[in-house]
């Protein structure tokens, strides 16, 4: 993953632990106030938002203690690998797209980042500017022209 790929997680992780906990412990102790816990839906409520934090903040805590963290800006080359920044341009519309090569916990394709794992990624790996790739999507084929490999 890349080193903002972790931060954005450690910054989950900390929202969840100093907001969202707390918050969620205000409504626990609210609904308790109203009495019987048997029939009270705010309090069953509160309780599996409750489960549900944690156990984000669990998994979030597994992943980044397993993470290797890549710091993008110190590779460098020619050939696109994990943490590329790539400009492609669609050869059926002469549409261009820019792309970084990320794992799969950072991966948002709105956002321009694309997982590792991701038929794009997969295809791209290794080629270099001015080459040709073929991406097979639930769509159909796709022909991309790498047009740009940096590393930022």
């Amino acid at each position: 993953m890349t080193s903002a790929g972790y931060k954005a997680l450690e910054d989950e992780i900390r929202f969840l632990k100093s907001v969202e906990r707390p918050r969620i412990i205000k409504a626990i102790s609210e609904a308790r106030a109203h009495g019987d816990l048997s029939e009270n839906a705010e309090y069953h409520a509160a309780k599996e938002q409750q489960g549900l934090n944690e156990s984000r903040v669990a998994e979030l805590e597994d992943k980044i203690s397993r993470a290797e963290v890549i710091d993008v800006s110190k590779l460098s080359g020619d050939t696109v690998k994990f943490g590329a920044t790539v400009t492609v341009v669609d050869e059926d519309t002469d549409e261009e797209a820019v792309y970084q090569i990320v794992g799969e916990l950072e991966a948002d394709v709105k956002a321009g980042r694309v997982s590792i794992t991701s038929p794009l990624a997969r295809a791209l790996i290794g080629k270099s500017a001015g080459d040709t790739v073929e991406v097979v999507t639930p769509g159909g084929g796709k022909s991309y022209e790498v047009l740009k490999v940096e590393f930022r």
